[in-house]
């Protein structure tokens, strides 16, 4: 069996262009200061398996997996900038991303969360006196039970969501699943630890439950609309064979269909 770092990269779409990756969940897109040990490096990774430079358009923690672009060219990644937020950018002109998580509790069926955040560096510290404009869109489509052994989390509820981001502020989706006591499974940072150990455990697997699931962009050579989807990988099956459908509350909703 090949090791993690030797196997390709899935790729979704390619052209003379762009190219997007589907990301695996614990690979960063480049390397960082902040983890300098790890090796499963996607900007890397790519560029080897391509025989090319390239060039990444946007940031996935690494916690996250999914739909991930990069340029093929240095005018091209200028280009794109000017669609994609490449740091704590306003609304995202031109891009639009759909992601799937699985949060702590039972959030209504819809809701717009339009809380502002403070600013986060490069190296993950907080400036609270910059604070910006914060929206993200949420819509849940399952609420599921997990009979957990731990007498603490019995019977905990959990929701699977399509959030939507509409700004782009670092750490965005796991902050307002935060600030509205609805954290998504796995975060270390913004969630809590003792219930994320308890799930791992449970199902047999850590990870950030956050996927990038659709990517919607323009194509910079001509503007045609691009649809780019990222299949969730394998183990997101877990939550079709550990949990159960949530019995109170009411219904979730469907999702749209791309």
């Amino acid at each position: 069996m090949l090791a993690a770092c030797d196997r390709p990269l899935d790729i979704l779409f390619r052209d003379a262009h762009l190219v997007v990756v589907n990301k695996p969940a614990g690979w960063l897109v480049h390397r960082t200061a902040l983890d300098r040990a790890e090796t499963l490096i996607v900007l890397q990774a790519l560029r080897d398996q391509l025989g090319r430079s390239v060039w990444p358009l946007h940031r996935l923690d690494k916690g996250t997996s999914g739909a991930l672009a990069f340029a093929l060219d240095a005018d091209t990644a200028q280009h794109m900038g000017r669609q994609f937020d490449v740091g704590d950018g306003d609304r995202i002109e031109g891009v639009q991303k759909t992601y799937r998580a699985i949060v702590r509790g039972w959030p209504e069926n819809e809701r717009n969360i339009d809380y502002p955040l403070a600013r986060m560096d490069e190296d993950m510290r907080t400036d609270r006196k910059t604070v910006q404009p914060a929206r993200t869109q949420l819509r849940t489509l399952r609420r599921l039970t997990l009979p957990l052994p731990d007498r603490e989390f019995a019977d905990l509820r959990l929701a699977e969501l399509e959030l939507q981001p509409l700004t782009g502020r670092r750490h965005q989706l796991r902050r307002h699943m935060k600030h509205i006591a609805h954290p998504i499974i796995g975060d270390a940072t913004h969630g809590k630890g003792p219930l994320n150990r308890a799930v791992a455990a449970h199902v047999g697997l850590a990870r950030l439950w956050l996927h990038a699931s659709v990517l919607r962009l323009h194509h910079p050579e001509d503007g045609r609309a691009l649809h780019v989807e990222a299949p969730a990988g394998a183990e997101w099956q877990i939550w079709r064979d550990s949990a159960r459908e949530g019995r109170c509350g009411p219904p979730a909703v469907e999702p749209n269909p791309p």
